[in-house]
């Protein structure tokens, strides 16, 4: 299903020109100049894959819904500020902290609960680099030439953190960032894992993250991010995830902030008995975009996935949802669903979605569903009847619809938190 209205500057915009698209490169020139010490073969790398791909278009069939004329447009710089306050983006007051400043860890020096360990990566670590497929995320080819310094969060063997590990990356105004993480839940392990993403003042900022996720067997990893950067702000991220066999994934994606958001999370079931739960929410207004694009690969028999994304959209705002699942000729026995699902409280809202399967095997159960609807008449007149002005009335419907996808989280402060925002957000 697709919509489209009246055109704005990142709605149903054609395809940069050829003139622009060869200065898109130059726009980032400051950023791609800066020299690391370090990981040179793979900057380099990085560097020449961004330098050919250089920023997509809408010819590419992977940005075709969304124009990045905007961010190719704006001017951003390296930001050496390492100050900012995250107090006010914390979840969980027991939280295990760790805060990056424009894209660079602040270490706190608070000691970290048995079973943790959070460094910087170093060029020994072989599983840094080792998911993001730099090909075909021209960002994270850019993201991996300029990243200042990475982080590794690593839950030992058999290791139960129990309190949440809680991710604040502030960008401040005009600042290009470019977190870098590396997340490692060794075998039998268990933790809760939020990211979220906030910005330093009003301005515009461009934050480009890349995450890798790799779940032994047997661990179990539940993994929250929030996107609540200012209305002004872009926000490009990869999320790059592998599970071994018998392990457990489950990713939630929370989009509430961001002028331009785009969100591509893959998910490797490279094993059997493994679980994967992929949610999302994102509820937009004004001239917001969300774009997000999740990609599921099944390659061992006996493994199932289930996916719920919502979208709540009114102003001018426009939504994205492409999800692919691919079933390989070895995964029998899987079962795979995919819904999304999206409610439109303006005639100017728009949502393209895109559902696909792609099956190999013969054996399985995989269904995906699509709908793209408006509020229901006969249950705002219900709640109406009943005392319940209209503006609440729609609130509590769509709260109602929204809140489905948050109830699944099991870190009860962050879900409970996630909810009030969510509420207010609509309010």
């Amino acid at each position: 299903m697709a919509g489209s209205r009246r055109k704005s500057p990142l709605r149903g915009d054609p395809a940069m020109s050829t003139d622009l698209q060869e200065r898109t490169v130059s726009t980032f020139a400051d950023w791609l100049a800066r020299r690391h010490s370090g990981f040179e073969a793979l900057r380099e790398r990085g560097r020449a894959v961004f330098s050919s791909r250089g920023i997509p278009t809408t010819k590419d069939e992977e940005w075709k819904y969304t124009s990045l004329r905007e961010l190719t447009e704006a001017t951003f710089h390296p930001s050496e500020t390492r100050d900012g306050k995250d107090d006010a983006y914390r979840f969980a007051s027991d939280a295990v902290r760790i805060t990056l400043v424009n894209g660079v860890w602040i270490p706190s020096g608070a000691p970290l609960p048995s079973g943790l360990e959070v460094r910087r990566v170093e060029n020994g670590d072989a599983q840094f680099g080792a998911l993001a497929n730099l090909e075909a995320h021209p960002f994270a080819a850019l993201n991996t030439a300029v990243f200042e310094s990475a982080v590794l969060i690593r839950i030992a063997r058999n290791a139960l953190i129990e309190a949440p590990i809680e991710i604040v990356h502030l960008t401040g105004s005009r600042a290009a960032a470019a977190p870098r993480l590396l997340v490692v839940a060794e075998e039998g392990s268990k933790a809760t894992l939020i990211e979220t993403y906030a910005s330093i003042g009003e301005d515009a900022g461009f934050s480009n993250a890349v995450v890798e996720v790799f779940v032994a067997a047997n661990a179990q990893l539940e993994h929250v991010k929030v996107q609540r950067e200012n209305l002004n702000s872009f926000h490009i991220a990869l999320t790059k995830a592998r599970q071994e066999r018998d392990s457990t994934y489950r990713h939630f994606s929370v989009t509430y902030g961001g002028r331009l958001t785009r969100n591509d999370l893959e998910v490797f079931l490279d094993g059997s008995n493994l679980h994967c739960r992929l949610d999302g929410i994102y509820v937009l207004d004004g001239e917001q975009i969300a774009d997000n694009h999740t990609r599921l690969d099944h390659a061992y028999p006996q493994c199932d996935s289930f996916e719920v994304y919502k979208g709540v959209l009114d102003g001018r705002s426009r939504g994205v949802f492409n999800g692919k699942i691919y079933v390989h000729q070895d995964a029998q026995k899987t079962d795979a669903k995919q819904t999304n699902q999206a409610i439109l409280l303006s005639p100017e809202a728009t949502i393209d979605t895109k559902p696909q399967l792609e099956i190999y095997a013969d054996d399985v159960k995989c269904t995906h569903g699509a709908t793209v609807g408006q509020m229901r008449e006969d249950a705002l007149f219900y709640l109406r009847s009943r005392g319940i002005p209209g503006d609440q009335a729609r609130a509590l419907l769509v709260y109602a619809f929204a809140a489905e996808v948050l109830e699944k989280i099991e870190c009860q402060p962050v879900r409970v938190a996630l909810e009030r925002l969510l509420f207010e957000k609509l309010a």
